[in-house]
C-alpha cells in the first residue's frame, strides 16, 4: 500500500468544517490531488470552491456543493461530514495534518514516477538519453513543485539584498553577473540579474555568437564563474576554435591553417592555459528542447555549480505541441524563464531577427523586429540588439552622408548594444569596438584585468 493517511486527511477536512481560519492556513500547502482517498480530495475541492465564492465551509454548503457536482452519495452523504467533524471537533495543529498530507502525495507521486521510469528502462531502446533526459525532467518537476513557495518576510527579502553586494566585494560569483562590458554593465546596473531572461537579438552575420561566447568568457574568467553553453548551430569545435582566437588575438584562420608565427604561437599557449582552467561547459546537441537543457543545467549545476546559461539560439529549440510557431515560441521563451528562476542563473538566448530591419533606413533594430515578438518581448527582463552602421554603410556612401566628417571617421569596428528592455532599470545605448578578424566585442577603452591579461570588457573590477 503506497503512503497514507486517511486520519490526517479526516483532520484537514474536520478543521475547514470547524474552523474559518483553517482555509488560508492549509490552502498553501495541500492540493486536492494530494489526497489519497479520492472521496475526501472531492469534499477538500468543496471547501475551496465555496471559499473562492467567499461562502461559508459548513456542514450544509458543502455538502450542496458536492451534491451540485453530482458527488455527495459516492462521498458518504452528510452523514459522513457529520461524522469526520464529530471525531475531530478541532481545528488545532491543522498545518501540520495538512504537511503530512502533502507528504505522502509527494512519496507517491516519487513511486509513481520511479515505476514510468522503469517501464522506460525495460524497454530499452538505442536513444538511452531520451530516458535519461525523461528521468530527469520528471524528478525536478516534483522537486520544482514540492519547493514552490509561500510568502516571505520583506525584512527577509531586503537583509538578502543588502548582503549581497559585501559578497560581491569578497570576490564571491553571488550577485549579478557582470558582462564584462563596462558601460553595458553600467546600463544594467552591475549586470545580468539572477533568475532573469536575458535575449540578445540581431540579424545574421552582426555577432550574436561571438557576444554571447564574449559573456561566458568574461563570466568564466574574469569572475571565476561556471558557465553552461548550448549552441544549437555551431559544433563545439568551431565554438572552441572561436573562443581560442579571441582570447589569444590570432586570426582564426590563421590557427585553423597552423600558419601562425612563434610569438603568435606563445599567445595561443597562454590564451589555451585560461580557457582550459575555466568552467565552462558546452552542449552542441543539434535538437534541443528546453526540458533537456533544464534538465542538463540541473546536473551541471549539482555536480560543479552554474552562473550563467547561454543559448545560441532561440528559434532553434524545439517547444511542445502547439497549433502555431508564435505560440511555440512563447511556450519556448516562458519555459527559458522559469528555468532561470528556479535556478537562479541568469539566462541569455540570443535571437533573430526579422527581414524587417534591412527594408527600412536607419536600419535599427526594433523591439518589433523580433521574430513571434510579442511572447519574447512579454517575457524577457531584458532585450539587447546589436548593430553595426558598417554593416549597411559602404565608406564612400558615409561619406557622401557627412561631408564635413573626415574620411576615417566611418564607424568601422563599432558596433552597439542597444537595451531595448530593461524590466528594472533604464534603456539606451552603449558602443563597442567589433574585431572581425577574431570575431570578438570589446570596450573602446580597454582596462588591464588583474593578472596583467588584457581585459575582453574592460572591467576593473574582475
Amino acid at each position: 500500500m503506497p503512503p497514507h493517511d486517511i486520519a490526517a486527511e479526516e483532520a484537514v477536512i474536520a478543521a475547514l468544517l470547524l474552523d474559518d481560519d483553517a482555509y488560508p492556513r492549509v490552502l498553501p500547502i495541500v492540493q486536492p490531488e494530494d489526497f489519497f482517498r479520492e472521496q475526501n480530495g472531492w469534499v477538500y475541492e468543496a471547501c475551496l470552491a465555496l471559499a473562492e465564492r467567499n461562502e461559508p465551509i459548513t456542514i450544509p454548503t458543502v455538502a450542496h456543493e458536492l451534491d451540485r457536482n453530482a458527488r455527495l452519495d459516492a462521498a458518504g452523504g452528510e452523514q459522513y461530514l457529520a461524522e469526520i467533524a464529530g471525531k475531530y471537533f478541532t481545528a488545532v495543529g491543522v498545518e501540520a495534518h495538512a504537511r503530512i498530507v502533502a507528504r505522502d502525495a509527494l512519496y507517491r507521486r516519487l513511486i509513481q514516477a520511479a515505476g514510468q521510469i522503469a517501464q522506460m528502462a525495460y524497454e530499452g531502446g538505442p536513444d538511452v538519453q531520451r530516458v535519461l533526459t525523461h528521468a530527469e525532467t520528471t524528478l525536478l518537476n516534483l522537486r520544482t513543485a514540492e519547493a514552490a513557495g509561500d510568502f516571505r518576510r520583506l525584512r527577509d527579502l531586503l537583509d538578502e539584498f543588502l548582503e549581497a553586494p559585501a559578497e560581491e566585494e569578497e570576490g564571491e560569483l553571488s550577485g549579478a553577473v557582470r558582462t564584462g562590458f563596462m558601460d553595458l554593465d553600467e546600463q544594467l546596473s552591475g549586470g545580468y540579474k539572477r533568475g532573469d531572461l536575458v535575449i540578445l537579438a540581431a540579424r545574421p552575420g552582426i555577432g550574436k555568437t561571438s557576444l554571447l561566447l564574449n559573456f561566458g568568457r568574461n563570466a568564466a574568467i574574469g569572475q571565476h564563474g561556471t558557465v553552461a553553453v548550448y549552441s544549437l548551430e555551431m559544433s563545439g569545435e568551431q565554438l572552441a576554435m572561436r573562443m581560442l582566437s579571441s582570447e589569444s588575438d590570432v586570426e582564426m584562420a590563421r590557427l585553423r591553417l597552423g600558419r601562425h608565427t612563434e610569438g603568435e604561437e606563445q599567445q595561443v599557449m597562454r590564451a589555451h592555459g585560461r580557457l582550459a582552467a575555466a568552467s565552462i561547459y558546452i552542449d552542441d546537441s543539434a535538437v534541443l528542447t528546453v526540458p533537456e537543457i533544464r534538465a542538463k543545467a540541473r546536473r551541471l549545476q549539482a555536480e560543479h555549480g552554474l552562473d550563467l546559461v547561454l543559448v545560441d539560439y532561440l528559434q532553434l529549440l524545439h517547444g511542445g505541441r502547439a497549433d502555431t510557431r508564435a505560440n511555440e515560441i512563447s511556450q519556448i521563451t516562458r519555459s527559458l524563464k522559469e528555468m532561470a528562476r528556479e535556478l537562479n542563473v541568469p539566462v541569455v538566448a540570443a535571437a533573430q531577427l526579422s527581414r524587417a530591419v534591412e527594408s527600412r533606413t536607419p536600419h535599427i533594430p526594433m523591439l518589433s523586429d523580433l521574430r513571434e515578438s510579442g511572447s519574447i518581448e512579454q517575457d524577457a527582463d531584458v532585450v539587447m540588439f546589436i548593430y553595426r552602421e558598417d554593416q549597411y554603410v559602404k565608406p564612400e556612401d558615409w561619406q557622401a552622408q557627412h561631408p564635413g566628417e573626415p574620411g576615417g571617421a566611418h564607424p568601422t569596428g563599432l558596433a552597439q548594444i542597444i537595451v531595448a528592455k530593461h524590466r528594472n532599470g533604464p534603456t539606451g545605448t552603449i558602443t563597442t569596438r567589433w574585431v572581425a578578424r577574431t570575431a570578438k566585442f570589446e570596450d573602446l577603452l580597454l582596462r588591464p584585468e588583474p593578472g596583467g591579461g588584457r581585459g575582453r570588457g574592460g572591467f576593473d573590477g574582475f
